[in-house]
């Protein structure tokens, strides 16, 4: 059977783009084992672009300010459409220090985004325990930022497999092998299942997507993510209303609300595809978040995860054609997939109907560095 595009991947990059190519008239078969899985199961589902940032990363800053002014829009579009909530969350996010290591790094930050016209609001720990109670005497200064978002990042995977089947999205359960062409042009995908013949495929397997095709060799690394749910317990402290980022003596930790709990995260190695959760992995994570909210001691520990972000040479993105025509690639999110899913599907719409590359993310681009 012959489809107008195939979609390699179903975690939030691929069902957003599936959705949305889906909703506006292609038609679309998304080929995932196990839909909505992975990182984006794992991750901890915060759209942060500005307690993100990075001195030298000032094009992924434009790039995730955009997305997280488009996501109120998105998320309530994706909840009619869906008929459940996206699961997005506006209270803000608050950015903490421990000590005064830490305080000075955090100013640095503020300092970087002033320069670049984004202040955010300085609070010694006093004013930040008036916004959350719950953080501990440990807490000696902050930041607010108001404008970085959450979601909860399963309620928003359920939405959009329900908006992709909604839109017109086939769904197949397998696990692709690798990208088929005659040399010139994309000819289809082969899974375990067989081939599935398209003219035109889209890569959205996330830290996997490298092996698929020679096109996509060294383009993207799994980077290991561990984290862990708490549940609030009766008697416990409650929990944040605000995503709490913290550094703990150099260490960054992070506490995102969840209805009734939290999740706290995470760990980062560079172990290949390793997703087995370590018992020192955990301990970190638990000692550097108690720092910081001594009251989850009394939460229950519900489950523990890892994931695989895609990461790129460069931390941008990898969205538009590469290697023969019609492969088109859509990952290399590192820890932004769920902030950039919005902007991501609105440029492989662009790509679709015949629109130019954005220099920002277009792949070639790594492979234009190799050659200079």
């Amino acid at each position: 059977m012959q489809s107008e595009l195939i979609v390699v991947g179903a975690g939030v990059i691929g069902l957003t783009c599936a959705w949305r190519a889906a909703a506006a008239g292609h038609a679309v078969v998304v080929v995932d084992p196990a839909p909505g899985s992975g990182a984006s199961w794992v991750a901890g589902g915060m759209l942060a672009p500005v307690t993100e940032a990075w001195p030298g990363e000032e094009t992924l800053l434009e790039l995730g300010l955009a997305a997280v002014a488009a996501w109120p829009e998105f998320a309530d579009e994706l909840g009619a459409v869906a008929g459940r909530s996206a699961g997005l969350r506006t209270e803000g996010t608050v950015v903490v220090a421990t000590g005064s290591g830490d305080r000075a790094e955090l100013d640095g930050l503020a300092d970087h985004l002033a320069r670049l016209g984004r202040a955010v609001d300085r609070l010694s720990g006093r004013e930040l325990r008036r916004l959350e109670p719950g953080l501990g005497p440990d807490v000696r200064g902050g930041l607010s930022v108001p404008g970085d978002l959450a979601v909860d990042n399963r309620m928003l995977l359920d939405a959009l497999q329900e908006a992709a089947r909604r839109a017109g999205a086939r769904f197949v359960a397998a696990t692709v092998r690798d990208i088929r062409d005659d040399g010139a042009q994309v000819t289809g995908v082969r899974t375990d299942d067989g081939v599935l013949a398209a003219d035109r495929v889209l890569v959205c397997a996330g830290a996997h997507s490298a092996g698929l095709h020679a096109a996509l060799e060294g383009l993207v690394r799994p980077v290991k993510g561990e984290i862990v749910r708490l549940a609030h317990r009766a008697g416990a402290l409650p929990p944040p209303t605000r995503t709490v980022r913290a550094l703990v003596d150099g260490r960054p930790v992070y506490a995102v609300p969840r209805d009734g709990g939290l999740v706290i995260g995470a760990t980062q190695y560079e172990t290949g595809f390793d997703t087995e959760v370590t018992v020192g992995g955990v301990r970190d994570l638990l000692r550097d978040a108690e720092r910081v909210l001594p009251g989850i001691a009394e939460y229950a520990l519900v489950e523990t995860a890892a994931g695989l972000r895609p990461g790129s040479p460069d931390n941008l993105p990898l969205i538009g054609p590469i290697g023969p025509d019609g492969l088109l690639v859509a990952t290399g999110h590192s820890r932004n997939g769920m902030l950039l899913a919005p902007v991501t599907a609105d440029a492989v719409l662009d790509l679709l109907a015949g629109g130019p590359t954005p220099a920002a993310s277009d792949p070639r681009r790594l492979r234009r560095s190799e050659c200079t």
